[in-house]
This record gives C-alpha cells, structure tokens and sequence, in this order.
C-alpha cells in the first residue's frame, strides 16, 4: 500500500493566507534570482503530509529563496521550505509557512496565490565563489545556508517543483485547501554547486521534527518568473484519488 499523510492541517489552518477569488491574473516577474538547496529529509515523512498527499521516496526538503529585484509591489524577497511529496503521481512541494521581506508583496502573494507568507528579515547575497541566504525573525536566525562552489548549467538542467500552498478559500463559506502553484520560468543564467544548511529552525517553518539530513544538490538562476492562473486545488483530508479539483479556465475568445 502507498503511504499517505497523517497530518491535520486545519489544526494550523489559523495562519494561511486567506483567498477572496481563484480568479486571479497572471504576475510576470523579470529578472528574478532563484536559489534553491535540496535536501534529503530526516525525522518525520507522514506526519509532515496530509492524507492527501504521498510522502516522495526518498523524502526530500526544498528550500528556496527568490529576489525580484523591480515589481508592482516593489523589490522584494521570499523564502519557502517545503516538503517532497506527490499529488496523485506527480512530484510536488507542500508549503505551509514562509516569509517575505514586504508587507506589500507579501500581502499579493497571499491574497492572490494563497502562499502563507509572514514578514521576516530575509535576504539573498550571491557573489563569484557561493550565493549565500538568511531568514531572521524577531532577531532570531530561522534559515541560514549557501550554494558554494557554483559551475554554470543550462536552465535545461534546473527543474522546479510545483508547490502546493496551505490556503484559506473563500467560497460558499471558507474551505481549508491546498492550492497549486506552478509558475513558468524563462532561463537567463543557471548555475549550480554544492548546498550547505547551517541553521534552520523546523517549527518557525510549522514543521515540527523534520531535519535536513544530506545535502542533495542546489542551483542559482536568474530567470524571468510569471505566477500563473489557478488550476487545481487539492483537498487536504481526502484519499489521493479524490482530492484533485481542476478549476475552470477561461476560453479563448
């Protein structure tokens, strides 16, 4: 039998991001720097999962942090980690707490794609010889790591996880969900190198237990980053073949 989540999500429910209208419009971000560290995870699998979703084997820690250097809402930076997993057969990436460094973005991203973002201090610092991150909050270091020794690649060779967002949704009352996020990318640079973790707090990420066991692999890249229109939804606490929503898509005039 495949393994499924155990986790009860609507227990920290209270945090996420609260969404109006699944109608929302595409959001091209240029020239975005992406850094991605992956790692294997250690501790708890299931526990970290709803029942809806799979546990990826071997269980993997995606932590990612993107600067968008000029937007509506201005410059600004948001960190996620997520967890491995699989939403019926494909790979995905459960997020359910990350930070950001603008009240303004921040309140987009949430209002609009359901990221349940809070504010923190965070920062991306690339340079030649590694590119190097920090989450801070209320003076404490919740996220501390870098991509050392970077080699250039393709964006051929650079593959993201789509993310599946915690989110409060707004309609004939208020559902506890899972939105699907699953933005286009356009490769400008690409690089990676070796990840190293050296601070991460797992219950400032609402992950109790999990640890970043061994460093998979890590990538920087600049890229053109567009936030799509909603697609799927996912109901948390339904068996996987029953918890995929496909969402109406506009048609073409």
């Amino acid at each position: 039998m495949p393994l499924t989540g155990t986790r009860d999500l609507g227990a920290i429910a209270d945090s996420a991001a609260l969404v109006p209208n699944l109608e929302t419009e595409e959001w091209e971000l240029k020239g975005a720097q992406h850094l991605q560290l992956h790692y294997e995870l250690g501790g708890e699998r299931t526990g970290l999962l709803p029942p809806a979703l799979h546990p990826s084997i071997p269980p993997t820690l995606l932590v990612n942090v993107t600067h968008v250097p000029e937007s509506e809402a201005g410059a600004f930076t948001f960190a996620t980690v997520r967890v491995g997993c699989r939403s019926g057969a494909r790979p995905r990436g459960l997020l359910v707490r990350g930070y950001c460094d603008s009240p303004t973005a921040a309140a987009v991203l949430r209002e609009r794609w359901g990221l349940p973002l809070e504010i923190a201090d965070v920062r991306l610092d690339p340079s030649y010889a590694r590119a190097a991150t920090s989450v801070t909050l209320d003076g404490t270091t919740i996220l501390a790591g870098e991509l050392v020794d970077p080699q250039p690649i393709t964006g051929a060779d650079v593959q993201y996880m789509a993310t599946l967002a915690l989110a409060r949704v707004a309609r004939d009352g208020e559902e506890t969900l899972l939105i699907q996020v699953d933005p286009d990318y356009t490769f400008e640079r690409a690089q990676r190198g070796t990840a190293r973790l050296t601070a991460f707090d797992a219950e400032a990420w609402s992950l109790p237990g999990a640890t970043a066991a061994h460093p998979i692999s890590a990538s920087l890249t600049t890229v053109d980053m567009t936030l799509p229109r909603l697609r799927y939804l996912v109901h948390p606490e339904k068996s996987p073949m029953q918890a995929v929503e496909r969402l109406p898509q506009p048609q073409p005039a």
